[in-house]
C-alpha cells in the first residue's frame, strides 16, 4: 500500500535561505529514488521559515530507504542547526 508522507520543516531564524536551497537540492535526487511516486516541495506563502514536503512512496520500506540515502544523511550534515522544528506524518489515502 502506498505510503504519504508530509513533512513540516521550519527553519531556525535567519537560517531561511540556507535551508530553502538545502531542501531544493533533495527534490532531484529524491525523484530518482526507486519507489518514489512524488515528491513535492513547497514554501508557505507567509512565512519564509516554513517548508512542507508532500511525498508518495510505494511502500514503507522504500521511504525508509530513502532516509538513509547519501544525499539525505549529507543533507543532514549541511542544514545542521538551520532547522527549529520538523513534523513528519506517515499517512495513508482513505477518500
Amino acid at each position: 500500500m502506498p505510503l504519504t508522507i508530509v513533512a513540516k520543516i521550519t527553519a531556525a531564524p535567519g537560517k531561511e535561505e540556507l535551508l530553502r536551497t538545502a531542501l531544493e537540492k533533495l527534490v532531484a535526487p529524491t525523484r530518482a529514488e526507486v519507489g518514489c511516486t512524488q515528491y513535492d516541495l513547497h514554501a508557505d506563502n507567509l512565512d519564509p521559515a516554513v517548508f512542507l514536503f508532500f511525498e508518495i512512496w510505494e511502500t514503507r520500506e522504500l521511504w525508509q530507504d530513502h532516509l538513509k540515502s547519501p544525499h539525505i544523511n549529507a543533507h543532514r550534515v549541511a542544514t545542521e542547526g538551520a532547522v527549529a522544528d520538523a513534523v513528519i506524518n506517515e499517512m495513508t489515502h482513505i477518500a
